[in-house]
Protein backbone atom coordinates (compact mmCIF):
# COMPACT_ATOMS: atom_id res chain seq x y z
CA UNK A 1 0.00 0.00 0.00
CA UNK A 2 1.33 3.18 -0.72
CA UNK A 3 1.00 6.09 1.24
CA UNK A 4 1.14 9.59 0.53
CA UNK A 5 2.03 12.47 2.24
CA UNK A 6 0.66 15.82 1.66
CA UNK A 7 2.86 19.19 2.94
CA UNK A 8 -0.07 21.57 4.35
CA UNK A 9 1.04 24.39 1.28
CA UNK A 10 0.71 21.91 -1.39
CA UNK A 11 -2.99 22.70 -2.20
CA UNK A 12 -3.44 26.32 -2.52
CA UNK A 13 -6.18 28.63 -3.52
CA UNK A 14 -5.59 32.46 -4.49
CA UNK A 15 -7.63 34.92 -2.64
CA UNK A 16 -8.48 37.05 -5.64
CA UNK A 17 -11.05 34.58 -7.08
CA UNK A 18 -12.21 33.84 -3.33
CA UNK A 19 -12.90 37.62 -2.84
CA UNK A 20 -14.77 38.05 -6.40
CA UNK A 21 -17.05 35.47 -5.57
CA UNK A 22 -17.34 36.48 -1.69
CA UNK A 23 -18.50 39.80 -3.66
CA UNK A 24 -20.53 38.29 -6.15
CA UNK A 25 -22.38 36.36 -3.44
CA UNK A 26 -22.94 40.10 -1.24
CA UNK A 27 -24.42 41.89 -4.25
CA UNK A 28 -27.16 39.25 -4.78
CA UNK A 29 -27.82 39.14 -1.17
CA UNK A 30 -27.93 42.94 -1.58
CA UNK A 31 -30.03 42.99 -4.42
CA UNK A 32 -32.84 40.25 -3.33
CA UNK A 33 -33.14 41.96 0.05
CA UNK A 34 -33.77 45.59 -1.59
CA UNK A 35 -36.40 44.12 -4.16
CA UNK A 36 -38.03 42.16 -0.81
CA UNK A 37 -38.12 45.27 0.83
CA UNK A 38 -39.55 47.34 -1.45
CA UNK A 39 -36.32 49.92 -2.18
CA UNK A 40 -36.60 48.18 -6.45
CA UNK A 41 -39.67 47.31 -7.97
CA UNK A 42 -40.62 43.46 -7.94
CA UNK A 43 -41.51 43.91 -12.00
CA UNK A 44 -41.86 45.92 -14.66
CA UNK A 45 -44.82 46.18 -15.91
CA UNK A 46 -44.88 47.17 -20.04
CA UNK A 47 -48.53 49.13 -20.05
CA UNK A 48 -47.24 51.26 -17.24
CA UNK A 49 -43.54 52.00 -18.18
CA UNK A 50 -44.81 52.60 -21.87
CA UNK A 51 -47.12 55.55 -20.62
CA UNK A 52 -44.73 56.73 -18.64
CA UNK A 53 -42.20 57.03 -21.48
CA UNK A 54 -44.73 58.59 -24.00
CA UNK A 55 -44.74 55.99 -25.90
CA UNK A 56 -48.05 55.12 -28.13
CA UNK A 57 -49.34 52.66 -31.09
CA UNK A 58 -48.36 53.20 -34.36
CA UNK A 59 -50.70 50.11 -35.57
CA UNK A 60 -53.51 47.96 -34.63
CA UNK A 61 -54.95 44.96 -35.64
CA UNK A 62 -57.94 42.91 -34.37
CA UNK A 63 -57.19 38.54 -34.81
CA UNK A 64 -59.33 36.16 -34.39
CA UNK A 65 -57.57 32.85 -34.66
CA UNK A 66 -59.47 29.10 -35.71
CA UNK A 67 -58.78 25.56 -35.29
CA UNK A 68 -59.52 23.49 -38.35
CA UNK A 69 -60.17 19.95 -38.09
CA UNK A 70 -57.06 19.09 -40.18
CA UNK A 71 -54.95 20.46 -37.47
CA UNK A 72 -54.51 24.29 -39.40
CA UNK A 73 -54.51 27.47 -37.43
CA UNK A 74 -56.23 29.94 -39.71
CA UNK A 75 -55.89 33.96 -38.47
CA UNK A 76 -58.51 36.37 -39.66
CA UNK A 77 -58.74 40.06 -39.59
CA UNK A 78 -61.56 41.01 -36.36
CA UNK A 79 -63.19 43.17 -38.57
CA UNK A 80 -63.20 42.29 -41.97
CA UNK A 81 -62.63 38.42 -41.96
CA UNK A 82 -59.86 38.30 -44.19
CA UNK A 83 -57.95 35.67 -43.55
CA UNK A 84 -54.36 36.62 -43.15
CA UNK A 85 -52.46 33.39 -42.49
CA UNK A 86 -52.98 29.97 -42.00
CA UNK A 87 -50.33 27.82 -40.09
CA UNK A 88 -50.60 23.90 -41.17
CA UNK A 89 -49.47 20.44 -38.07
CA UNK A 90 -45.84 21.61 -37.61
CA UNK A 91 -46.15 25.14 -38.11
CA UNK A 92 -46.80 28.27 -36.22
CA UNK A 93 -45.42 27.19 -33.15
CA UNK A 94 -44.96 30.14 -31.49
CA UNK A 95 -48.35 31.46 -32.46
CA UNK A 96 -50.03 28.06 -31.31
CA UNK A 97 -48.49 28.47 -27.96
CA UNK A 98 -49.04 32.79 -27.14
CA UNK A 99 -52.69 31.92 -28.34
CA UNK A 100 -53.06 28.90 -26.15
CA UNK A 101 -51.77 30.44 -23.41
CA UNK A 102 -54.69 33.33 -23.86
CA UNK A 103 -57.50 31.11 -24.64
CA UNK A 104 -56.54 29.10 -21.42
CA UNK A 105 -57.54 32.32 -19.51
CA UNK A 106 -60.56 33.00 -21.09
CA UNK A 107 -61.12 29.30 -20.89
CA UNK A 108 -60.61 29.64 -16.94
CA UNK A 109 -63.47 32.84 -16.57
CA UNK A 110 -65.99 31.00 -18.75
CA UNK A 111 -65.33 33.55 -21.90
CA UNK A 112 -65.57 32.22 -25.57
CA UNK A 113 -64.34 33.44 -28.91
CA UNK A 114 -66.76 36.83 -29.10
CA UNK A 115 -63.90 39.55 -28.60
CA UNK A 116 -60.81 39.54 -31.11
CA UNK A 117 -57.63 39.48 -29.82
CA UNK A 118 -55.98 42.55 -30.47
CA UNK A 119 -51.83 42.79 -31.80
CA UNK A 120 -50.63 46.37 -31.21
CA UNK A 121 -47.16 47.64 -32.56
CA UNK A 122 -45.74 50.73 -30.14
CA UNK A 123 -43.17 53.61 -30.98
CA UNK A 124 -40.23 51.90 -29.56
CA UNK A 125 -40.65 48.48 -32.12
CA UNK A 126 -42.48 45.95 -29.91
CA UNK A 127 -45.02 44.11 -29.99
CA UNK A 128 -48.09 43.33 -28.03
CA UNK A 129 -50.96 40.63 -28.40
CA UNK A 130 -53.77 41.38 -26.25
CA UNK A 131 -56.47 39.57 -25.07
CA UNK A 132 -59.88 42.78 -24.36
CA UNK A 133 -61.98 40.04 -23.06
CA UNK A 134 -59.40 39.08 -19.63
CA UNK A 135 -57.15 42.29 -19.91
CA UNK A 136 -54.11 39.53 -20.33
CA UNK A 137 -51.49 40.48 -22.79
CA UNK A 138 -47.97 39.12 -24.33
CA UNK A 139 -45.16 41.47 -25.11
CA UNK A 140 -44.49 39.51 -28.34
CA UNK A 141 -41.10 41.16 -28.93
CA UNK A 142 -39.82 40.31 -25.71
CA UNK A 143 -39.35 36.52 -27.39
CA UNK A 144 -36.88 37.41 -29.98
CA UNK A 145 -36.87 39.07 -33.55
CA UNK A 146 -37.49 35.94 -35.47
CA UNK A 147 -40.96 35.39 -33.09
CA UNK A 148 -41.52 39.31 -33.29
CA UNK A 149 -41.23 38.77 -37.37
CA UNK A 150 -44.53 36.36 -36.62
CA UNK A 151 -46.99 38.78 -35.28
CA UNK A 152 -45.81 41.48 -37.40
CA UNK A 153 -46.46 40.21 -40.88
CA UNK A 154 -50.54 40.10 -39.27
CA UNK A 155 -50.08 43.89 -39.28
CA UNK A 156 -51.40 45.87 -41.78
CA UNK A 157 -48.96 47.26 -44.43
CA UNK A 158 -48.09 50.58 -44.18
CA UNK A 159 -48.23 53.13 -46.89
CA UNK A 160 -45.54 52.54 -49.53
CA UNK A 161 -44.08 49.27 -47.95
CA UNK A 162 -43.91 46.42 -50.16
Amino acid sequence: MIVREYEKDEITVHKVPLMLMGGIVAISVVLTASVTMGFLPKQSVPSEARAAAGITATQERTLRFFDEPDGTVRIEDGASAEVLARFGEGEGGFIRATVRSLVHQRRIRGLGPEVPFTLTAWQNGNLTLADPATGRAVEVSAFGPANRAVYADLLPRKEGAR
